[in-house]
Formats: structure tokens, sequence, C-alpha cells
């Protein structure tokens, strides 16, 4: 059908096949059906332009599906229209064109069907068509965001099932069972933090496109190489104070119930209060400090300076307060604006006023975890998290055989760190003060070291858990293993200890006891139907970007009426000469 002609005597498998190759043809040759008859044993049609003569005739065969032309009469004498759209382009004859794309691009834009069918049919459809289509499309394909909330409980029962020890509970509000919450952490994550990675949870929401929104909260850590390390996650149907304290909360038990001693941590994130405050409710003992990416992010929106930008890292990595003093003069002497606007922001975003241990991380390892979910933030609920359970198997088995080829004491982006600490080492001078202390003398200064407090004067042992240069040279004057003083959570053994236990697939939905299948009665307690929560995406684009919290703080502009000199409307909404209407009356 690629020329687009009929003959006489033509079959097709079924009506439904004739139909399609009909509304193609039409489609692509620019010309308008007016169907007279259409049913499961006949179709009759014309051409819709006024005097011309083409019509088709088609008829269903005795005893069988198949359909066969009849009569083909005239040819087309109506002039093609390639500016305006076609009644035929319907939603579904789009989703038929779209879907094998979507299949392989969940963010084929609506905006991309357009220039497709405009470049394949040299029609041109409404933004909103194609738009409804998408949606259609990603409905047929990965089932409906409705059915996503049904499927939840299923789809928890088969984690835990799977995945022994895992956590993976739905929360629900009102009587309806609405959909509140989700809270899932796979117990090879939770083992894995435990006994591998470095003592830090990153925290930070991500925003969902779907049919029915919510944030995805997600809590991730480090492993002993540096990289980002899922530890737990969870779907809110709005993101504030409340549903932080409630995702800590869960995520402070699901660790308790896998340790006897809770290690101190630090925690990192972009400084919401709904979050300082919650870490301080449910993790008391730990730190909380601020996560670098968000602050250099904002500061290069807000003053659109890059040098400022890498001033401000230069600060934050600074491991003395004489280095961090220097560099904040720098960027006063570049921006008092910028020296201005980083006074709203505690300290803690600095490495050498953080409260507890950050082994050098600066920043939050969140932007990875959206990497990984980027394309599937307007699916469906269950397919965003079948997309992270995916990329977590995949993950962990990856890692696992990469360690294998490691040999070393230490994991790669450690042991760099600690080879070139050797090499500056070799041309220190160093006088033992006696079996602990010693001073370090290179061509730039003189450093105190103390192998028994695992301290030096410059700070940076302490600061990331690696012998720097100073405590190297210190340790190889006595014949000490640099090794052994190094932080256990940046060895190859931890790094293979935090992807030690797999997670395992869960079966397909087609296995699975929908929820609401089975006729409920009243002995089934067990039972639960979840659906979506009341809030729905609202009409319009949608923001690009999570409001910051600078945004909110910011002075709002007050309108003015210039018809009534009053402020709160402008002058098209202005009721002032109504009113006074209404008086006169």
């Amino acid at each position: 059908m690629e020329d687009y002609t009929f003959v006489v005597g033509q079959e097709f498998p079924d009506v439904k096949a004739f139909r399609n190759a009909i509304k193609e043809a039409a489609i692509a040759q620019h010309f308008e059906l007016r169907i007279i008859k259409s049913d499961l044993i006949r179709y009759f049609a014309k051409c819709a332009s006024e005097g011309c003569p083409w019509r088709i005739r088609a008829v269903k065969l005795p005893n069988v599906p198949t359909f066969t032309i009849r009569s083909l009469e005239g040819t087309h004498t109506c002039g093609r229209n390639a500016q305006n759209g076609h009644h035929q382009a319907s939603v579904d004859w789009i989703v038929s064109f779209i879907e094998e794309r979507l299949r392989n691009n969940i963010n084929y834009k609506p905006k991309d069907i357009l220039h497709d069918i405009h470049k394949q049919y040299g029609i041109t459809i409404p933004y909103k068509q194609a738009w409804r289509a998408k949606e259609r499309g990603l409905a047929a394909i990965y089932g409906s965001s409705e059915e996503g909330y049904c499927l939840l409980p299923s789809y928890c029962e088969q984690i835990k099932r799977t995945n022994p020890g895992s956590i993976a509970e739905v929360f629900t509000t009102g009587a309806d069972n609405r959909f509140q919450r989700l809270f899932v952490s796979f117990y090879a994550s939770l083992y894995g933090f435990l006994n591998g990675c470095v003592p830090i949870i990153g925290l930070g929401g991500i925003q969902l496109k779907s049919k029915y929104l919510g944030t995805l909260l997600v809590a991730s850590s480090f492993d002993a190489d540096g990289g980002f390390f899922p530890l737990a996650f969870g779907v809110v149907d709005v993101e504030n104070d409340e549903s932080w304290v409630w995702f800590l909360s869960e995520l402070q038990k699901a660790l308790e119930m896998n340790t006897e001693s809770m290690p101190r941590l630090t925690f990192l994130s972009d400084g919401p209060k709904g979050i300082v405050d919650a870490v301080k409710r449910k993790f008391p003992n730990s730190s909380h400090v601020f996560c670098m990416r968000y602050l250099s992010d904002s500061i290069g929106k807000e003053l659109k300076n890059s040098r400022l930008v890498h001033l401000l890292w230069k600060a934050a990595c600074a491991t003395t307060n004489i280095g961090f003093k220097e560099k904040m003069g720098e960027i006063s002497e570049v921006s008092s604006a910028a020296a201005k606007w980083l006074q709203q922001f505690p300290s803690r975003w600095a490495l050498v006023y953080s409260e507890g241990t950050r082994y050098g991380h600066l920043s939050s390892n969140i932007e990875e975890f959206n990497i990984w979910i980027l394309e599937a933030r307007e699916l469906p609920i269950i397919q965003v998290i079948e997309r992270i359970h995916n990329k977590l198997m995949a993950e962990f088995e990856d890692r696992r055989l990469k360690s294998i080829s490691w040999f070393s004491v230490l994991t790669p982006s450690a042991e760099k760190r600690m080879v070139e600490a050797i090499n500056r080492a070799s041309t220190y001078q160093v006088l033992r003060s006696d079996e602990v202390e010693f001073e370090v003398i290179s061509a730039e200064r003189s450093d105190i070291v103390n192998i028994g407090t695992h301290s030096c004067s410059c700070r940076d042992w302490q600061l990331h858990g690696i012998p720097c240069s100073h405590a190297v040279a210190a340790l190889i004057s006595c014949r000490k293993d640099v090794y052994a003083f190094t932080e256990k959570c940046f060895t190859v053994a931890s790094y293979r200890e935090a992807y030690a236990e797999d997670i395992h697939p869960i079966p397909e939905k087609i296995e699975w006891r929908k929820v609401g299948d089975a006729p409920m009665d009243d002995d089934d307690d067990d039972a639960q139907v979840v659906r979506p929560p009341k809030f729905r995406r609202p009409p319009g684009r949608p923001e690009k970007k999570r409001i910051c919290v600078e945004d909110l703080n910011r002075e709002k502009h007050t309108v003015h009426c210039s018809k009534c000199n009053q402020t709160g409307h402008y002058k098209t909404t202005c009721k002032a000469e109504i009113m006074k209407g209404i008086e006169q009356f």
C-alpha cells in the first residue's frame, strides 16, 4: 500500500484492515472521505469535495472475515490542500502512527509528533491532538495511571516475596483508600549501606510528571569508590514537612531492623526546613550539612557569573579556616552582592565547617538518580518503581563484576588519592616528637601529624578519611602501613560487601493477582483497592524546575489598578464601576 492505490477485487484480512488502508490513503493523498455506510459487512464512501466523482464500495466475503473491493468509480478531480488538517487524522490514527516510536522513546514530544506527521503526510494537526495521542499511546503500552495505583499492593507483595528482608509498603488515606505514600527499600540496599558504604545519606525530591503528579523522595549514599548508592525511595502525593517526617521515620525503622548499632550518620540535602527538622527528630545523633551542588546552581542562576561558582567550590573544598576565609575574600572582591547573598545560608555547606565527617563529599547525588528515571517520570507510578528496580539489578551486577578485577587494597579512586599522597610525601622532611606525634616540613609549610588520633594540622586526613601527604610521610618514616590508617569504607573489601547481596527479579504482571479482580466479601479484610490521589495534573504547561527556597522568600510583586487607584487587582478586573452603578440604581 505504499502507493495508496486501490483496484477492484483487492482483498483485505478484515474490515479493520480495510478501514485503516482507506484512511491512510485519504490522509496521504489529501482528500477527505464522506462515509455513506460502514458496518461489519459493507463499506460505501466517496470523496467529500463537491463535484469529485471518486467513490469506493467494499463488502465482506461469505463465511470468512476477508473484505474485498467490489467497485471503484472515477478519479480524484479535487486539489490537494497541504496547509490544513485532516478529519481522518484522528487520535486513534495518530496513536497507531507513534506507537513504535513511543516504545523506543518515552519522551517522544508532541511537537516531534507534529513534525513527523507533517514530514510524512504533509498535513498539520493540532498540538492538543498530538498530546492526547501520546497520553493514550503511553496508556496502551504501559497501562493507565489508575491501574498503576491499583496494582501497587500486589507489586509490593512481589517485592517482599522475591527479595526477603525488603520493605515495600503502601499508605492510603480516606474511606475510599486514596493513595498517599509509598516506601520501598530493598534488603540488598540496606545490607550494602550498613556494611560497605560511607555513613552519609543524601536526601532529595524529584517531581513526577504523570497524570496524578506526586514527588519521588530519595535517600542515597556513596560506595567505597564514590559511586551513587540508592538506599531507599518513596512516592508521596504532596511533598511537605509532614511527608519528610514520615519518610525519615520509615528509613529509621528500616535501618534499625538491620543493625544492632546505628552508625553516626551525616545527612546531605538542599536545606529546606522540613528536611532539617525531620532529621533532627528521627536521627537526633546525626549531623546535617548543606548540598554544594544546589548552592552553586542557585548562585549561578542568581548572579550569572561562572567565576563566582568556581570560587565558591574552592571555598567549600578548603580544609582550614584561613583557606576558607581567603576564598570568601576573593568572592567578596568579585561581587559584594554574592558575599551578601551567601550570608543567608549556614556555613555548613563548607567542608571546614561541617558537623560530622563528609569524607570529601560536598554534594548529594540525587541528580544521578534523576538521570536513572528521567524517561520514566511521565509513566504510571508502578512503571517508575519497575524502572528503578531494573536499574538497581543491572547496577549491582555490573559493579560486582567490575570489582573482581581490582587487586589493590583501596578502590581505584581512593588508591589514586593515596598514590598522589605517597609521591608528594617523598619530598618532605619528617621530625619525630614521640611515638605518635611528628612534624612534617615541606617547601611551603610545616604541619603537625598525630598518627594516634589520625589527625594532621592541615585537616585533610580528618575530613577525607584517607591519610594526607603529611600523614603518609610520618607513617612511612616509622615504617607503618599507610593502608592500615585509611578508613575501612574505602577498601575494595567494603566495596564488594556493598554489592554482596543480589536484587532479584520480579515476575511479570500477568503472574500477579491483581487487587480488585477477585470478588470481595465481608470476610476478606486483606483485600485493598488503592485509588489514585484526588490531586491531578493541572492544565497548561508544567513548571520546568522546582521552586527554590530563595524564590519562596522573595518579595511578591503587588499589582495596582489604574482605574480606582487600589492594589490587589488590575484595571480589567476592577469592580469599582460596577459597584458605583449598583449604588446609583
